[in-house]
């Protein structure tokens, strides 16, 4: 469940023209991005199915609510990690 949310929300962050400059230098195609959203969308809800159906509506919401919250962060944390990592390779060379 957390690991389709993180998943999902990378993906969603893929399919935005700057995270792909950034770590990239280009972007993708359309059909790229959209592909990207579809999927990243689809693990969210893939995310949300399996919380709901382990533990109700109740509590799969809120357990839903505070796993995405955490992907979310960990997904910042490691898009920023990672143009760190490029800035200072581009400095090296």
């Amino acid at each position: 469940m957390g690991l389709s949310a993180w998943a999902g929300f990378f993906c969603l962050a893929l399919a935005m023209e700057r995270h792909q400059n950034d770590l990239w230098a280009r972007s993708f195609s359309q059909g790229a991005n959209w592909l990207l959203r579809a999927i990243g969308w689809g693990l969210l809800v893939l995310g949300l199915v399996v919380a709901v159906q382990a533990k109700g509506w109740g509590f799969g919401l809120a357990l839903f609510s505070g796993h995405t919250s955490a992907a979310a962060g960990l997904v910042v944390v490691a898009l920023l990690l990672i143009n760190r990592y490029h800035e200072r390779a581009r400095q090296k060379a």
